[in-house]
């Protein structure tokens, strides 16, 4: 009984006690709930306030820029007013004009209608006068003129021509300055023997063999004459073929230098020779491609590069040469603002063609246009090639800049020597040809051809018409002379008074 007593006691006891927290949490809740209702409407009014002053705000800059826009377009209804009363004002000053220049005309042809009536009572009085019809002295008067303009234009032509030369001799002296400092390159004497050392006399039998054998073979291996003469120490090899020839040296170097001589040994020493020019023309025409920074070059063509190192042209190596135009057409193409990269690899490749001129018929040019598209160079390489002497036109600044590089690397001082027959025989043409003109006294070709003196008849050729001979001796010399360089051409007009005291 106690204890269902004591269980029914808790529970009543916390019955009351769970209402009583109930009741406390209600009343909890009803306060947080107004506090929030107020808290609700404190926000309210104070997002109501804050929107009424961003309404207030927008509105006051509304209206300002409003303000601003009406008085800048008051301001663009004055000027437009201000301009339509100048315009008005123009208006009205070019219809005045207009009847002014109306006015004008009609006095202008009443003038002139007076004056052609003047003019030709006058001209039937001239003509009445001189006895002269109108025609004849027309015919006078436009050959006085004739002869009036002629002079003008002789004496327009020599000042023009000297101002074009002082600007261009200025330009072209500081651009092929430039180009010639930048670029230096020996020179090698144009030869067709080697002369190979020999140790003692007693090596010449050794290297002629039994009843000549090691000879013939050695020849029959290089394609290379042997010469063994009285010179002492020392046999000669000759050939037309430079590569060749450098083939035999080595060969024969390596021969004497072993003292092993026979046939079989000469064999394998010709071939071994064979492989280290070879090698040697490969290295050396790499070494050109890097010396002028042409890149991207067909391994055939490197190789050709290298052959040209035993080619000479009148005495200049060919391959210094072709280097040394790819420098100075570089350079003028720097300087001109043309491609640079185009000269380089058309100057370097101009010469192609020498390097198997030996072994292919036809001119170093055309087999030079051949080796390049064989090679896929390209369109303006090629052109720079075939251009080069003149023989196609050229159509570009690179192929210009070409030809003129080689013309400069091959007629500056020491770069190249001639004949002695053919060095006369073009100065006695040069003389010919400048002899042929009428009026010409005496000519004198001087400074190795560089230059042409005229004497000229003084009482055939005056002042104004030795402008002319000068220029039309120049224009023949460069239609039918081939010359390096340029030749200068001078025409002197003297005249002597000569009397006797007695």
């Amino acid at each position: 009984m106690a204890l269902l007593a004591g269980a029914g006691g808790g529970y009543y006891l916390r019955r009351i006690l769970a209402e009583s927290r109930i009741g406390t949490a209600e009343a909890e809740a009803e306060r947080l709930l107004e506090e929030s209702q107020k808290e609700a409407e404190a926000v309210k009014k104070e997002v109501l306030l804050n929107a009424k002053e961003e309404v207030h705000r927008n509105r006051q800059e509304v209206e300002k820029e409003a303000r601003e826009r009406r008085r800048e377009l008051d301001r663009l209804e004055r000027r437009l007013q201000q301009k339509e009363e100048a315009l008005d004002k123009k208006i009205d000053n070019i219809e005045r004009r207009e009847q002014q220049h109306l006015e004008k005309e009609k006095d202008i042809e009443k003038t002139q209608q007076d004056l052609q009536l003047l003019l030709t009572s006058q001209l039937k009085e001239l003509e009445r006068l001189s006895g002269l019809s109108s025609e004849e002295a027309k015919a006078l008067l436009l050959s006085n003129v004739e002869q009036q303009i002629r002079q003008e234009t002789a004496l327009l032509i020599r000042s023009i021509e000297n101002e074009a030369k002082e600007d261009a001799d200025k330009k072209a002296r500081n651009i092929v300055t430039l180009a010639v400092q930048k670029c230096a390159a020996d020179v090698v004497s144009e030869t067709t023997v080697s002369v190979v050392p020999l140790p003692n006399d007693e090596m010449k039998g050794r290297i002629i063999g039994r009843e000549g054998r090691n000879i013939r073979a050695f020849e029959n291996l290089t394609g290379v004459d042997l010469i063994i003469d009285d010179t002492p120490e020392a046999v000669i090899l000759s050939s037309f073929d430079p590569v060749r020839r450098e083939i035999a040296r080595v060969a024969l170097g390596n021969l004497v230098g072993d003292g092993r001589i026979h046939p079989a040994r000469i064999e394998d020493m010709v071939e071994k020779a064979r492989r280290e020019i070879e090698q040697e023309l490969r290295e050396v025409g790499e070494q050109a491609a890097f010396e002028t920074g042409v890149h991207g070059l067909h391994q055939e063509i490197i190789r050709l590069l290298g052959r040209l190192k035993y080619r000479t042209s009148y005495g200049q190596n060919v391959l210094r040469h072709s280097i040394e135009v790819s420098h100075l057409a570089s350079v003028m193409a720097a300087e001109l603002g043309a491609d640079v990269a185009l000269a380089k690899r058309g100057g370097l490749l101009h010469d192609l063609g020498k390097s198997v001129d030996h072994e292919v018929v036809g001119p170093h040019v055309e087999i030079g246009v051949d080796l390049a598209k064989k090679y896929n160079e390209s369109s303006g390489v090629i052109h720079c090639i075939e251009a080069h002497h003149g023989d196609v036109e050229a159509s570009t600044i690179e192929a210009v800049l070409v030809q003129a590089a080689d013309a400069l690397s091959a007629s500056r001082p020491g770069a190249r020597r001639e004949t002695l027959e053919a060095y006369i025989k073009r100065l006695e043409k040069l003389e010919h040809l400048a002899e042929s003109f009428a009026g010409v006294d005496k000519s004198y070709a001087i400074q190795a051809g560089r230059e042409i003196r005229i004497m000229v008849k003084p009482d055939e050729i005056d002042d104004l018409e030795s402008i002319t001979l000068v220029r039309e001796i120049a224009r023949k010399v460069e239609q039918d002379l081939d010359y390096p360089g340029q030749i200068k051409v001078v025409v002197i007009r003297e005249t002597r008074q000569t009397e006797y005291a007695k």
